[in-house]
């Protein structure tokens, strides 16, 4: 896949603390650029998931009939097994010194539109699953109409966005702090206050498909981090330790998901459409009320701002050759118009339809690129990593695009929404299996298409590889 990549670079930051704008794109980061230590990964990581979205997608076990044990139960595994191979994934980036989608070229080849520009569309996607909750609170907390703190928190999201790398960084590490003793606030006054919702209303085979949906609601949520995944370690030194990176990730991960779901179990009753305003309620009004609604708002400009600089790299890997900060700003945008959709008619029913459809071509992508790592690896047999060249050789399409297509169809009988439930999911009591079928889908059609290609293909020709 060659194109000009001149569009593509621009100036990167150098050091820790470096927070002009960030202008470069998705050409690989040289060493020479490369600073920073694992660690940063953990707040990275963390403070993005302590948001309202991660609360209110606790409340769907309860909903769904479990009591509070099956519930968490169900949601923290399902939150390990998304997070195991984003946080894999993350461990790429200094290996690579290149953003996920830019890297997965080498597998998809010129056919990398097809996920890039799916993963733009779901990060303005999730750009309204999180301003939902940000707008409501900053609305709620200065007496705004709805529009108005969406439009604050789009806006201000944008802005760091279009910044960069290091200031995202620097700001999640400031926010795991502050968005932590905000969630330690709202999880002594449940504590305090209410009680465990003890028993559910589902039994039977009706339970356990609603244990297998509330698992993979959660690894949903975990998972669609996977492909943004080593856009926040490229610019580490390529010996950083891969293990430590590998850990520092899955931690911030899994620790943070599972706070603040297993705070949306407990306040089900609370967390409901209204999420803002259970909090406000919760913490009793007054200065504590509206600390608590300026962390739900300020959450949502950390998170938010991650999907608009990941979705930047995404729509530059498509060959659009337009400036990093530009695409990062057009998200935000289009972020704010989804919003209003998503606010404006029955917001569970559309949250969890919007959640679970945003992410049903992760486990597909996921499985691919992980296939074509493997099969470079083997091929290159210990050869020094070069992703510059290999990016510059033609790089096939079709066995990608079709294993991509492919993985998401054999989902589909799977699928269990509000807006469609699949044939198998239906006899299984809802149980919704096709993360897991599109992955495994994946992994299978596309090995087998390599190895149509030949053994003098592209998998020797494209020989250095990700191992």
């Amino acid at each position: 896949m060659i194109i000009d990549e001149s569009a593509f670079r621009g100036r990167m930051p150098a050091r820790a603390g470096d927070l002009a704008v960030e202008r470069h794109g998705i050409e690989p980061v040289p060493e020479s650029n490369r600073y920073g230590k694992p660690a940063r990964l953990f707040t990275v990581w963390f403070a993005p998931n302590l948001t309202m979205t991660g609360v209110f997608t606790g409340t769907v076990g309860v909903s769904l009939g479990l009591d509070f044990w099956t519930a968490l139960t169900a949601m923290v595994l399902g939150t390990l097994l998304g997070a195991l191979p984003a946080a894999y994934l993350c461990t790429w980036g200094s290996r690579t010194g290149t953003g996920q989608l830019p890297l997965s070229r080498l597998a998809f080849g010129a056919g990398v539109v097809l996920p890039g520009v799916t993963q733009w569309l779901s990060s303005v996607a999730w750009d309204a699953l999180i301003g939902l909750f940000g707008g409501e609170a900053l609305a709620q907390l200065l007496g705004w109409p709805f529009w108005l703190g969406a439009l604050v928190i789009l806006l201000l999201q944008g802005v760091v966005g279009v910044f960069g790398y290091e200031v995202l960084h620097r700001l999640q590490t400031v926010m795991t702090f502050v968005l932590g003793a905000a969630f330690l606030v709202i999880g002594a006054k449940l504590l305090s206050g209410v009680p465990l919702p003890a028993t559910g209303s589902a039994h039977g085979a009706d339970r356990l498909g609603a244990f297998v949906l509330t698992s993979t609601i959660a690894l949903s949520l975990a998972l669609s981090w996977a492909p943004y995944a080593s856009d926040f370690s490229r610019y580490l030194p390529a010996g950083t330790s891969r293990p430590r990176m590998f850990w520092y990730s899955l931690l911030g991960m899994v620790l943070s998901f599972a706070w603040v779901q297993t705070l949306g179990l407990w306040g089900a009753g609370l967390f409901t459409d209204q999420t803002a305003a259970g909090v406000h309620g919760l913490l009793g009004g007054g200065a504590l009320g509206a600390f608590g609604l300026l962390s739900i708002a300020a959450a949502a400009v950390c998170s938010n701002a991650m999907n608009d600089y990941s979705g930047s790299l995404a729509l530059q890997a498509t060959g659009l050759r337009v400036p990093r900060p530009l695409a990062a700003a057009a998200a935000a945008v289009l972020g704010f118009l989804l919003v209003l959709w998503l606010h404006a008619a029955d917001t569970t029913v559309r949250f969890q339809n919007l959640l679970l459809f945003v992410g049903y071509w992760i486990p597909g992508f996921v499985g691919i690129v992980l296939v074509d790592a493997r099969l470079r690896a083997r091929a290159r047999g210990g050869a020094p990593l070069d992703v510059a060249a290999e990016l510059a050789r033609p790089q096939p399409w079709w066995p990608a695009c079709a294993a991509f297509v492919a993985a998401f169809a054999a989902a589909v009988p799977f699928m269990d929404t509000t807006l469609y439930v699949g044939p198998v999911a239906a006899t299984l009591h809802g149980a919704d299996l096709a993360y897991y079928v599109a992955f495994v889908v994946a992994v299978a059609v596309y090995a087998l298409l390599r190895r149509v290609a030949g053994p003098g293909g592209p998998v020797r020709e494209t020989s250095s590889a990700l191992g």
